[in-house]
């Protein structure tokens, strides 16, 4: 006898059958239907040409890769088969994965620099000034690497006197992040005035902890200018991005930042020589001009006690012709005050008032004369358009007939027996019926 098994007891056993026989399997495929939930984890489908499965990651798992599985990405994944029994489905659960054709960190790379790039962190206008002559400057990179004795010999060649402060960090690992970001926060409560963030050349994988999103976004909330000087001049960053500047190397930071003290003097020495040359021929040419004024200029307190005289008589005639205006405005002002005191608004309102009722009465009258003819015009003509209105005429019994297109019938020629026709008469109007039609002969006889 065959066994009956219920559906619990065969999902159970193809689970088994499934999950023991594939443990570990590697899988390359097209991600479609992405979801992630509020969980974490990632829910999609794995397709190829002609199948598809359902696979998960979760989120521990997608945190390790390093990038993000987006729709459309062709990966290679390595995971085992699982069977869902509430479902009776089967998928795969991933725990690694790299997109094909390119490799994960550089994946990480394009997704980080894409996103940052969206948020503005790499516009140039918040990218901040690099000061041309530091008192202090912050390093962060290791102690003991190569960068570090680069910068400070440059640094100590072209600028002995600028003091420089090494923010210890690891520049290599899981741990290098975030020492980057606290040394980089140091150096901001430290008040140095440029920061340089430096490592020797690498892998990208060796690098890659100044591709970290903790390390953009500490240089991009820095007080202090940051200059980035990350590997050799082919390597790029995140860092790079997002810094004030970019140096293509720790030697080329240095120098950047730090300028030669021995140009500077020899600028400052050519300078101080066009300043001594410019003030010998300005102080000369001062004393030419001294001396001729010198010459034209006899006796000062002589000169100074003529344009006091001249001013004191200046000022008595000005005075006087004053006095003399102010009198002729005061003669020509006393008319125009008489007229204006005829002229006050409460004289020129009782004159207006009483023009204004010698113009009503004016008024009044001839209105009154003028309704007067018009009504009498008015009463003919009304008794003319009675005489002649086509009603009157209705009223003493005459009618008028009219087809039933309105045309008015005035020749007997235009009926014909058994048509109708409206008549309107004084009082109203009603329709008829043609019986008969008799017309007028010439000598004033009628036909029938």
């Amino acid at each position: 006898m065959e066994t009956i098994l219920t559906v619990t007891q065969l999902t159970e056993a193809i689970k088994q059958t499934l999950e023991e026989g594939f443990v570990v399997v590697w899988v390359t495929g097209e991600i479609s239907n992405l979801r992630r939930p509020a969980s974490g984890h990632i829910y999609c489908t794995l397709k190829d040409e002609a199948s598809q499965i359902r696979m998960v990651a979760f989120r521990s798992a997608a945190a390790r890769m390093g990038f993000d599985l987006e729709d459309g990405m062709r990966i290679v994944c390595r995971g085992r088969l699982n069977v869902y029994p509430a479902r009776g489905e089967y998928q795969l659960i991933i725990d690694a994965a790299e997109p094909k054709g390119l490799g994960a960190l550089q994946m990480a790379f394009e997704q980080l620099k894409g996103r940052l790039e969206k948020e503005g962190l790499f516009d140039p206008a918040h990218k901040r000034q690099i000061p041309f002559l530091p008192q202090a400057i912050g390093i962060v990179t290791s102690p003991s690497g190569a960068a570090v004795r680069d910068i400070l010999n440059i640094t100590a060649r072209r600028f002995p006197s600028v003091d420089v402060m090494i923010a210890p960090a690891a520049v290599q690992g899981a741990e290098a992040p975030r020492e980057i970001c606290n040394a980089i926060v140091d150096l901001n409560k430290a008040g140095v005035d440029v920061i340089i963030v430096a490592r020797g050349g690498g892998s990208l994988e060796d690098l890659f902890c100044f591709n970290d999103e903790r390390v953009a976004r500490a240089i991009w909330s820095s007080r202090i200018p940051v200059i980035s000087a990350v590997g050799h001049e082919i390597d790029f960053t995140i860092a790079d991005f997002v810094a004030d500047l970019r140096a293509p190397t720790p030697s080329a930071a240095a120098e950047l930042v730090v300028p030669d003290r021995r140009d500077l003097l020899e600028r400052t020495r050519r300078l101080r020589s066009r300043l001594i040359h410019a003030c010998h021929v300005s102080l000369r040419g001062w004393r030419t001009r001294a001396a001729s004024v010198a010459e034209r200029l006899r006796d000062p307190r002589g000169r100074i006690a003529d344009l006091r005289m001249g001013l004191d008589d200046r000022y008595a005639r000005l005075a006087g012709g004053m006095r003399r205006i102010l009198a002729m405005r005061r003669s020509s002002l006393l008319p125009s005050q008489r007229m204006l005191m005829r002229l006050t608004p409460a004289t020129q309102v009782r004159d207006l008032r009483c023009r204004i009722e010698d113009l009503r009465g004016g008024l009044e009258t001839r209105a009154g004369s003028c309704i007067d003819t018009l009504r009498g015009i008015l009463q003919r003509d009304i008794s003319l358009l009675d005489t002649l209105s086509p009603l009157s005429v209705l009223k003493r019994g005459f009618g008028i007939v009219r087809l039933p297109d309105g045309t008015a019938v005035r020749d007997v020629g235009l009926l014909a027996v058994n048509d109708s026709v409206d008549v309107k008469v004084s009082s109203g109007s009603f329709k008829a019926r043609v019986t008969t039609i008799l017309q007028e002969r010439s000598n004033g006889g009628k036909k029938v």
